[in-house]
């Protein structure tokens, strides 16, 4: 996503609040011809009293319902918190007898429309908001309601850390079942390489713990599933010893961008210590084209002269110091891209030369001039490096990638705009730009057009086939044999 954008403020507005009490809903009729305000009455009625389901007019509603990116919020006809793992499994029971449509929302991350939100009973994950460290095991067992801003700060006294989102307001869910590129993953891989447990509540309401040897086909399919086979209420996932960081952003002006890319070029071609990352994005902003870039280095200090190029390159903001971990994430501006509508699309790379460099900078700048008639305000083309050993780093096959056989380096492409008129044009020119710099890579002699698309940066158009390759049909018969009636298809998100 754009590095330097993310969205707290609702988090923050109603995170403290107070429980509203739950008001009186006017019902509708569901296709299955089902009174969707009495499935909320039953819920609330057959749950415990430590979950709650709200109604449209509390706080409470506005805050379950609410999504970061515009194109993926709905006003659901109920909003349901649940307490217990238990609460959830007789909600789904509840949801699977009526066949009523339903989301589950972990932070509200989603752009693609319908992925976590829906018309029905809206399930919110707040109320899992544990975060409980083993020092013994060297683990965290953390709840899929908190954003992985709380996780990082809940784990600072304890000197450790965990591999999640590498920008701020990131919900726990998508990290943990979707992917998870962080910029520790050249040391410890993806997100979920590092998930040694899930408490997943199963489509018939069973509660149960999921590890590589309680069942490895499920410890498989949830690690790049998602929804598909049930909803994970918690997970545990590996610590490692985290000192402070060194790092911090530099932005560039179009006219700095040559420095800034050659520097980016050079970092790839020349570094090699997992230890090091950076984040690089090409923004083009109400007219205003930039580049930001994330330099880290997981140590006090870094070695001498790693970053020079970056820093001595001309550049119109610098923000870098020895800080947190934490510090380091949340350093970046917030708001910006909240309220927006989005897509993102992703595009594998093998190397990142000057010309390939130059390629991005003349998309970012040619889509973001010619959709800005569109109510387009952001086009970002962000600049993922990494190691190719970053997949080396698990020990059980995962649902993605279908390969693990070498690592990429990727763009992820992302567009934001106000007006929902331009839908159709947004998503055609995504694709568009996707496609001419997958031809333009594969013209350069980089063997990516068929290298897996990371789900969590698939529009909405793309196919499972490209996503999950080989590991397809054995994902399809998990899940048949785990919800032969299809549950977890009421509700959204890449369907097996």
């Amino acid at each position: 996503m754009v590095a330097f954008f993310a969205d707290l403020s609702l988090y923050f507005l109603f995170g403290l609040s107070g429980l509203t009490a739950p008001v009186a809903s006017s019902g509708f009729l569901d296709a299955g011809n089902v009174l969707r305000s009495t499935v909320c009455k039953q819920i609330a009625t057959e749950v415990s009293s430590s979950s709650v389901v709200y109604y449209t007019g509390s706080s409470q509603y506005a805050k379950d319902n609410y999504h970061w990116s515009a194109s993926s919020t709905q006003d659901s006809e109920c909003s349901f918190e649940p307490a217990t793992a238990e609460d959830v499994g007789i909600a789904l029971r509840i949801l699977g007898q009526t066949q009523t449509p339903f989301g589950i929302k972990s932070g509200g991350h989603a752009a693609n429309a319908g992925f976590s939100s829906t018309p029905g009973v809206q399930i919110a994950m707040y109320s899992f908001s544990d975060v409980v460290y083993d020092s013994a095991a060297q683990t965290a067992t953390v709840g899929t309601g908190l954003l992985w801003d709380d996780v990082y700060v809940a784990l600072e006294k304890y000197s450790v850390t965990v591999v999640g989102a590498k920008v701020t307001g990131i919900g726990i869910g998508g990290i943990a079942l979707g992917g998870g590129y962080s910029y520790l993953t050249n040391q410890h891989g993806l997100g979920f390489d590092n998930v040694v447990a899930f408490e997943l509540v199963l489509p018939n309401g069973t509660v149960t713990d999921i590890t590589s040897s309680t069942n490895s086909d499920l410890f498989f399919a949830l690690r790049g599933g998602f929804n598909n086979f049930g909803i994970v209420t918690r997970v545990t996932v590996k610590t490692y010893p985290q000192s402070q960081v060194w790092g911090g952003r530099v932005s560039y002006s179009q006219d700095q961008w040559e420095g800034a890319s050659s520097a980016i070029a050079n970092f790839w071609a020349n570094t090699t210590d997992p230890k090091a990352s950076i984040y690089n994005t090409y923004n083009y902003i109400s007219g205003v084209a930039e580049i930001s870039t994330i330099l880290f280095y997981d140590a006090p200090t870094c070695p001498e002269g790693m970053f020079d190029k970056f820093l001595l390159a001309p550049h119109i903001e610098e923000d870098i110091s020895t800080r947190s971990y934490v510090s380091l994430i949340q350093s970046l501006p917030l708001n910006v891209t909240s309220g927006l509508r989005s897509v993102f699309h992703w595009v594998a790379m093998e190397e990142i030369t000057m010309p390939v460099l130059n390629m991005i900078a003349n998309e970012t700048l040619s889509w973001g001039a010619e959709l800005t008639n569109s109510s387009a305000r952001i086009i970002s083309y962000d600049v993922d490096v990494y190691l190719s050993t970053l997949y080396d780093h698990v020990d059980s096959p995962t649902a993605y990638p279908p390969s693990r056989s070498r690592g990429y380096s990727f763009i992820e492409v992302y567009y934001g705009w106000a007006d929902s008129n331009y839908d159709d044009t947004m998503f055609n020119a995504v694709d568009a730009s996707a496609q001419h710099m997958i031809q333009a890579l594969t013209d350069d002699g980089q063997d990516i057009a068929n290298v897996a698309v990371y789900p969590n940066n698939a529009p909405p158009d793309m196919t499972l086939e490209k996503m999950y390759g080989d590991n397809l049909p054995r994902l399809r018969a998990i899940k048949n044999a785990v919800d032969p009636d299809n549950v977890m298809g009421l509700t959204g998100g890449w369907k097996f």
